[in-house]
């Protein structure tokens, strides 16, 4: 077995085979300990107050995570206690049980008490109360929000919604925007028109421009849209496909981060780093 130690952090981990990426940053108060591979992308950032245990967990490049992470639960000794999380996710203080397997797809979002089991039983069986055992899909792009709770055998399609406290017990059918207990279609994803676009791109435009002022940026300056490319200073990005070229520094990454919050998901090799307040 490999073992990474930083006692002044707090960090043990243990694992068959530890990969860690390029630009990995860990929080405070964390212990992983796995029988099999244990694997983190580049440029992410596990948070502290984590507890990671199982047989294999894969976690992509540019991961968010906050802190209060707990990976484990019944069955986590198992050889089916997997876990596998894509690129650009964000995480919270989730509960995530993987007595069987989990796999989360890329630019998924956990918001925070989200909890996902593949377990459930009690009682025996041969009396005729209920177990189940089965493993848990969230496809790429969904958001799962506020203390919902995914259950054994659920499969999510991506770019799914599912709202706060929502309880999803099955396979969902199609995209779109699911809410209750247990979780039901709301309503469809409607796609904007390129003039609808344009409206919503110059809103965050100004948006921004008005917030950076706070954080010592003039955004009036050097920031230009010609549909779909924005460009800051040196550095251009697609709004639509998320492509980008030029020269970054801090002003572009504060940027390029507040617009994150409106679902345009630029990641480059710069950690995220927007500027903070300035206190006038």
């Amino acid at each position: 077995m490999e073992k990474y130690v930083d006692e002044d952090k707090n960090i043990e981990i243990i694992a068959k085979e530890i990969r860690v990426g390029r630009g990995v940053t860990f929080g405070s108060g964390i212990k992983v300990s796995v029988n099999g591979v244990f694997s983190i992308g580049d440029f992410s950032r596990l948070g502290g107050d984590t507890e990671i245990l199982g047989h294999n967990v894969i976690i992509g490049s540019h991961l968010f995570h906050s802190s209060g992470l707990r990976v484990g639960g019944g069955g986590r000794e198992n050889h089916t206690a997997n876990l596998t999380i894509g690129d650009r996710c964000t995480i919270h203080n989730n509960f995530i049980n993987v007595c069987e397997p989990i796999v989360i797809g890329d630019d998924v979002g956990l918001s925070t008490e989200v909890a996902i089991l593949t377990h459930g039983y009690w009682l025996s069986v041969l009396e005729g109360y209920p177990a189940s055992f089965a493993g848990v899909k969230i496809g790429s792009g969904a958001i799962i929000g506020y203390r919902s709770l995914i259950m054994m055998g659920a499969v999510i399609p991506e770019r799914t919604v599912i709202g706060a406290q929502s309880v999803v017990t099955k396979p969902l059918e199609k995209t779109g925007v699911y809410a209750g207990s247990p979780a039901r279609f709301i309503k469809d994803i409607k796609p904007l028109t390129i003039d609808q676009r344009l409206t919503e791109i110059v809103r965050i435009i100004e948006d921004y421009q008005s917030n950076s002022l706070h954080r010592g940026i003039n955004a009036s300056k050097n920031l230009t849209l010609d549909y779909p490319l924005l460009t800051f200073k040196g550095f251009t990005f697609s709004v639509e496909t998320f492509e980008y070229y030029g020269t970054e520094d801090e002003d572009t990454d504060d940027l390029r981060d507040y617009i994150r919050k409106w679902g345009i998901r630029i990641y480059t090799e710069r950690g995220f780093k927007s500027k903070p307040f300035i206190v006038s």
